[in-house]
Formats: structure tokens, C-alpha cells, sequence
């Protein structure tokens, strides 16, 4: 759907992605397979034009986190392997293996259901195998006194009827942190990864196809946790330091424009709360874009967004479905001005630091009303707006 008004929006530069991609591809080398995270709608960007795109320039698998967003792909013509990071009913096995999907096995449980419901439906479900080696959070538990068990309970995951056991991977907890007591967390799962690895292979009497571990800070600091396939998911789209150190290209700009201007005298409290008190006379813009667009209300009166005069200072409260800036200094900028919420010329990193957060939570938090624009060659080649009419 195409949205009828031009009241905030989402740029998101295609080229900037496939520069992306190739520039690290150039990093991790030919023979490292590529991994596009695209979950939570690719991180805000668009699930179904980054996979089309991720797999026109020859990436070799996308990851999700649910089988709607598996689905979602593949009903819009995406048919490269994909990986889901998450849970999946067992239910929906047929499913899996109807849309040729891989799911991750977590656990014995897990195996055990997706195992008895592949030989119900007569097929074979492509799974990798999750190593809890340390982010405590999902996969077969390997350190200490569970290394044994652990080990075990992953070979006779892989030896399970109706699993293809194609692949297995764990995540690093603080591989995009810095200081010696984190890289040698990080050296210690990494360790533990390839212990456990070298053991049920042994067992098994067979390599698995694809070892991947590396996320966008592993990918950046640890060449050798590369293996099989590395996992980038914030470094894709550009943003971050680590990004910056490989001169990156960020993807998304998201615009707003000047919907009404109010002069108010020195003592007006402006917003809810009253949290800013203008000291003189002072002219203000009202931008129809608020925290039911994705503006975290915790910037309220900290931040500033950009004008073709400059930076113009939030002031306020921010409200659910709009928020002031003071352009009492800016003469130039009118109703209908564009104002650049981040991109470019707005640094994202600098927002979310603000906002005692990561880049990508405020990407993923642009809402469904928010439509993109995708640009490709200096060109808006789709419009997308997720509202239902």
C-alpha cells in the first residue's frame, strides 16, 4: 500500500546495503559464507526487498527469529535458504519442511518433537544445532561439568529420524565489546564452540556443513571465529563504530516535515509537563512525528533533529503523534520543511546514544505506520506502507 500523505517517512538506500554486504564480504573473504540477519522486518528496514536484494547479490542464507517472518519471505518470492533463530511450534513442522525452512534445535525436547513430527509427515527438517556456550540464554548447555552431556545430547539430536542436521552455531555475548575481561569471554565461548564441535564430530563420524558463530562484532574483531559462515546483522545496515571502522554506509533515513509553526512569549511551557519553559520569545515547530512512530519519549527535550538551516533543539515532552523543535534561530524553515530525524546528516549513533540505547532498537522502533521509501540508483523503485486499509 502507498501511503496518501507526507507526513514522516523512511528512506532506505538499497545501494548503501549492497555496498554493505560487498565491502564485508571483502573482509571475511570467497570462501566465508554470508548470513543476512533480516529479522524484526530487517531490523526496520524491510525484510522482503533486503532478502530479494541480499540474494540477488549472492548472500548464501537469511536468518529470522519466527516461521510468520520465514513465510513472509518466502510467499514473496525469496527462495534462499533460510534459518530461524527462534522458536517454532511443533505444529508448524510440516510447514518447515514444505517451505524447505531450517529451523534451530535448542535442546532435547525440541528434538525430540520436531523429530517424531518430520516422520509423521514422511520428510526431512533442515536443523542447525544451538550451543548455549555462554549468552545464557538458548541451546544445549557444554561448559563445565556439561560438557559430556551436552556433547551427547547433540549427537543424538543429529542421529534423530526426519532431522538433517546441516549446520550448528552459538552467539557471543560480548564480542562487540571491548577490554580484556570481554575478549577473553569471548575467546573462552569461542573455545568451548570448537571443543564441542571437535567431540560430536567424533562421535558422529561427519562434519557438519556449516559452523557459524560470528556476529558483527566477531566479524569485525575475531577473524578467526569466522568458520563457515559469519552472521553480521547491525553491521549490514551500516551503523555503529564497527561500521564506521570499515566505512560503512548507513541505510535508513527517516524524515518528518513542519506541520504548523506557533510563536509563543518568554514563560510558555511547552508539551505535557511543562519540562521546558521558553525564555523568550520563541518559535516553534510542531512535526507530526511522536513515540507511536518510534520516537523513544526518554529523548524528550535532550535531542535535536536536523533542519536545511541546522540542528534545531527538541523541546518538550514528546507526545504519541507529534513533538516541537525550536526554530526561533531558523527563518528559512517554514510549514512543509523537511526535517531529518536521523541519517546522513543526524547521526543514528549519536540519537541512540542519547537515549541509553543501540542503534538498531530505534530502527526496529519506526512503526508500522512510518512508510519506506526504497531508493536504489538515486531512485525510489518501491513504496511500502504496513497499515491496513
Amino acid at each position: 500500500m502507498e501511503s496518501t500523505l507526507r507526513r514522516t517517512w523512511a528512506n532506505i538506500n538499497l545501494d548503501a546495503i549492497a555496498y554493505n554486504y560487498k565491502t564485508i564480504k571483502e573482509h571475511i573473504g570467497e570462501e566465508v559464507k554470508f548470513l543476512g540477519v533480516v529479522k524484526a522486518d530487517a531490523y526496520g528496514h524491510g525484510s522482503i526487498r533486503v532478502g530479494k536484494l541480499l540474494q540477488e547479490l549472492g548472500a548464501n542464507y537469511l536468518a529470522v527469529s519466527s516461521i510468520d517472518e520465514a513465510l513472509e519471505l518466502r510467499v514473496n518470492d525469496v527462495t534462499m535458504p533460510i534459518l530461524i533463530l527462534g522458536h517454532t511450534p511443533k505444529e508448524q513442522v510440516e510447514r518447515l519442511i514444505k517451505y524447505n525452512i531450517t529451523q534451530a534445535v535448542t535442546c532435547k525436547a525440541k528434538a525430540v518433537e520436531y523429530s517424531a513430527e518430520a516422520v509423521k509427515c514422511g520428510g526431512n527438517l533442515k536443523v542447525h544445532i544451538k550451543v548455549d556456550t555462554g549468552m545464557s540464554r538458548l541451546g544445549y548447555l557444554c561448559d563445565n561439568e556439561s560438557f559430556g552431556t551436552g556433547v551427547e545430547g547433540i549427537v543424538e539430536a543429529c542421529n534423530m529420524p526426519g532431522l538433517e542436521a546441516e549446520g550448528i552455531f552459538t552467539h557471543f555475548a560480548v564480542a562487540d565489546e571491548f577490554g580484556e575481561k570481554n575478549d577473553e569471554y569471548t575467546k573462552h565461548q569461542f573455545k568451548l564452540f570448537t571443543d564441542v564441535i571437535t567431540a560430536v564430530e567424533e562421535k558422529l563420524g561427519r562434519k557438519f556443513a556449516i559452523r557459524h558463530c560470528a556476529n558483527t562484532g566477531a566479524t569485525v574483531r575475531f577473524k578467526e571465529t569466522y568458520l563457515d559462515m559469519v552472521r553480521p546483522g547491525l553491521l549490514l545496515y551500516g551503523y555503529g563504530e564497527f561500521a564506521r571502522e570499515w566505512g560503512l554506509k548507513p541505510a535508513m533515513t527517516l524524515k518528518t516535515t513542519v506541520s504548523t509553526i506557533k510563536i509563543y512569549p518568554a514563560g510558555t511551557a511547552i508539551s505535557y509537563g511543562g519540562i521546558y519553559v521558553t525564555d523568550k520569545k520563541t518559535r516553534i515547530g510542531v512535526l507530526p512525528y511522536g513515540y507511536a512512530d518510534g520516537f523513544f519519549r526518554s529523548l524528550s527535550n535532550k535531542c535535536s533533529l536536523m533542519t536545511k538551516e541546522g540542528l534545531a533543539p527538541q523541546r518538550g515532552k514528546i507526545c504519541m503523534d507529534m513533538c516541537m523543535i525550536d526554530i526561533t534561530d531558523k527563518p528559512l524553515v517554514d510549514v512543509g520543511s523537511e526535517v531529518e530525524i536521523f541519517g546522513e546528516n543526524n547521526s543514528l549513533d549519536e540519537l541512540a546514544a542519547l537515549a541509553g540505547t543501540i542503534p538498531y532498537e530505534l530502527t526496529c522502533a519506526v512503526s508500522k505506520r512510518v512508510p519506506r521509501q526504497y531508493i536504489r540508483n538515486g531512485e525510489v523503485v518501491e513504496k511500502e506502507l504496513l497499515l491496513r486499509m
